[in-house]
């Protein structure tokens, strides 16, 4: 709900501003997939290469931290869910807004609460990026003994199981990565962020 009386400021310094003081274009790159697909490893790696590589500023928001932080209050209803979306939504705006390259490593399930963050951006600022994995292969990593729990009924509203996930239908990038390694799919991003200018080489 929108609150009465607030204002947007009126600020010395606006992005453009801000992007010129660093070598690359502000960009929310929004990793999106099943739990086990291999989201965070792949920003983990990215981000690193960005830093390093191409010393660009970036930010990465992970669903652990956040949930431990700035979303600890809400739980995995679907109402929560689609709220600590709309929240890590906003936060990479504002990252966006300082200029940031922003990574975020969610499931994010719904289709509806991804483009509402897109929306949110201006044209071509937002990428999504599907991290597709066969449901099959996601249960035989299950790294954290999530899918076990969620097949065995002990934890409830679990994307893939008890709750369901709703892939992209047009992402500006697509990783499979029962095909393709880390650092595969790292390049196949940097490519592009190479090709439409983000970043210089």
């Amino acid at each position: 709900m929108k609150q009465k009386d607030i204002y947007p400021p009126h600020k010395l310094v606006n992005r453009q501003q801000r992007s010129e003081v660093k070598d690359h274009l502000p960009l929310v790159i929004w990793f999106t997939g099943l739990s086990g697909s291999g989201k965070s490893t792949i920003a983990n790696e990215l981000e690193k290469q960005l830093v390093h590589q191409f010393h660009a500023h970036t930010y990465l928001l992970d669903g652990d931290d956040v949930r431990n932080g700035l979303n600890a209050d809400l739980g995995f209803s679907e109402k929560d869910r689609k709220e600590n979306i709309r929240r890590v939504g906003e936060v990479a705006r504002l990252m966006y807004d300082a200029g940031l390259i922003v990574i975020t490593s969610f499931i994010s399930p719904f289709r509806s609460d991804r483009d509402t963050i897109r929306n949110l951006m201006e044209p071509g600022a937002f990428w999504e990026v599907f991290v597709s994995c066969p449901l099959e292969e996601c249960i035989r990593r299950d790294t954290k003994g999530l899918y076990k729990r969620a097949i065995s009924g002990t934890l409830d509203n679990f994307t893939g199981i008890s709750s369901p996930y709703e892939e992209p239908l047009s992402p500006e990038i697509v990783l499979d990565t029962t095909q393709q390694e880390v650092q595969m799919c790292v390049g196949k991003i940097i490519e592009k962020l190479i090709e439409e200018k983000i970043i210089n080489r």
